[in-house]
């Protein structure tokens, strides 16, 4: 009987260490695959936190500023004239719009505001930090493909064909000696003084070339060490910066011109088609509205709800139904409030589309079953000996209830509404049932405007096919994500504060 009684004991034992051995191991995934989330997302969120521009030296021509009304000057025309002047070999109009390709449509906005700032420079030349495109931007951040230099260690000798756009390219030797003994390959980029050219490959023993920068005819052979072979990870046919805008942003880059700086466009602009200008402030603005619309209105109702079910509404059959009713409210999927939104609040009243009021009506029906229940959990941890004390020396229930109980559960009520306000403030399956899905370039004024919040913004740039609306996309979930860490932590602290043992 003992050893039965051993052999049992010791199979509870081992039944025990492998249910910690699960739940161990279920909790060292859930934290790896949350680890592998957010440095994935932090890795490819934090290049938009960053931007690129270059320094142009520019002459603020009177001729297209009016003194009087500066605002409305051919800026444009002004940082296009400049940035081809640092490129005076460029000639052709493909070319020369490949090369202002690099730079961003708002890159005239930091020179106009230098000059309304201070009118006194037009006629001079300033200094000017240009914003640069979005494909440049990516290409300096090694994100479109990565770049090796290595200096020539052989004599190039170069040949211009007869009668053909082309180059052949030798050494001492020729053919597939000559790729050894050069170090190049098809797709490689030839650098020198004078120009720039790309391999194309062997032909007839010779290694052939095509221009990518314009070529000095008289340069026919380059010394050892005074060429560069440039070499790309990605072909040129499969991105969107091709080897001679490549090389202008290598040069400007040697030059001292590239400047990378903190991104606090990303902080201060609206939604915009071009992803070097798109920034989060007008789905923050319309986040802070909406949220502030659904707790003005579900606090109090939340809080007054539950103090009536829990102390002074009759225990009856339709209690219980309103106490039913509400936890069944909580666990409706969020889209079904949105379609109640729309057909209520648009449909029926005709309250504006994509306003922060509606989307915060919308959030307030979605987080008061959350409040109401908090708040009800609240009240109800509250010792009853608390009211029967009251009472007990002549308070009125009301007086117990709002003089007492109340201020005792207001930590536990606090906590609940802080996760009911984190939860509005990540929703977004609601909001895109009322409209609030469009595109909003300007910052909402006021609780009618047309806004956005967070969470649509990045659905809505996940959506978008430009490669740099990916890191954008990324950066707004880290955005999001510490708001609603914080509003976490916040819930947190004020239960660790306040909480009372009875």
């Amino acid at each position: 009987m003992t050893e039965v009684r051993n052999d049992l004991v010791a199979k509870r034992y081992a039944a025990e260490r492998r249910f910690r051995f699960y739940g161990a191991t279920a909790l060292a995934l859930t934290a790896l695959f949350l680890a592998i989330l957010l440095t994935d997302t932090v890795i490819k969120g934090i290049p938009a936190f960053h931007e690129t521009s270059v320094e142009l030296d520019v002459k603020v021509d009177p001729a297209e500023v009016d003194p009087n009304n500066p605002v409305g000057g051919n800026y444009d025309k002004m940082i296009k004239e400049a940035f081809r002047a640092e490129f005076p070999a460029v000639e052709g109009r493909t070319n020369q719009r490949a090369l202002t390709a690099l730079l961003s449509s708002g890159g005239a906005d930091a020179l106009r505001g230098m000059v309304v700032a201070d009118p006194s420079i037009i006629g001079k030349t300033v200094t000017v930090p240009v914003l640069l495109s979005a494909d440049a931007d990516m290409f300096l951040k090694g994100m479109l493909t990565s770049q090796t230099v290595a200096p020539g260690t052989a004599a190039l000798h170069i040949a211009r064909l007869d009668g053909e756009e082309g180059f052949v390219l030798t050494g001492d030797k020729t053919g597939e000696e000559a790729e050894k003994e050069l170090g190049l390959a098809p797709r490689d980029v030839v650098r020198f003084k004078g120009g720039a050219l790309r391999v194309t490959g062997v032909e007839n023993g010779y290694l052939k070339a095509v221009p990518v920068l314009a070529t000095d005819p008289a340069v026919t052979t380059v010394g050892p060490g005074q060429w560069d072979i440039v070499s790309f990870s990605v072909p040129e046919s499969n991105r969107r910066i091709n080897d001679n805008q490549a090389l202008w942003l290598d040069e400007l880059k040697q030059e001292g011109r590239i400047e990378n700086s903190f991104s606090w466009r990303f902080f201060e602009a609206g939604d915009s088609r071009e992803p070097e200008l798109a920034g989060i402030r007008g789905a923050l603005v319309g986040s802070l509205l909406t949220v502030l619309v659904a707790i003005a209105l579900a606090l109090p109702l939340g809080i007054a709800a539950a103090i009536y079910l829990e102390e002074f509404a009759p225990k009856n059959k339709w209690t219980d139904v309103i106490e039913v009713n509400i936890n069944n409210l909580a666990a409706v999927p969020s889209i079904i409030f949105g379609l109640l939104g729309l057909a209520v609040f648009l449909n029926f009243f005709g309250l504006p589309r994509s306003a922060p009021l509606v989307g915060g009506l919308v959030l307030a029906l979605l987080v008061l079953p959350t409040i109401i229940i908090a708040s009800r959990a609240a009240l109800k941890a509250v010792p009853p000996s608390i009211t029967e004390a009251a009472l007990g020396v002549g308070a009125s229930k009301q007086q117990a209830v709002f003089q007492h109980v109340l201020p005792l559960a207001l930590p536990g009520i606090m906590t609940g509404t802080i996760l009911g306000l984190a939860r509005a403030f990540g929703e977004t399956a609601p909001l895109l049932m009322i409209g609030m899905v469009a595109f909003i370039a300007d910052i909402p004024s006021g609780f009618t405007s047309a806004a956005t919040v967070l969470p649509v913004q990045v659905f809505l740039w996940s959506d978008l096919p430009e490669l740099a609306f990916r890191s954008k996309t990324a950066a707004a979930i880290i955005v999001l994500l510490v708001v609603l860490f914080a509003l976490n932590a916040a819930a947190i602290y004020l239960r660790k504060r306040f909480e009372r043992r009875w």
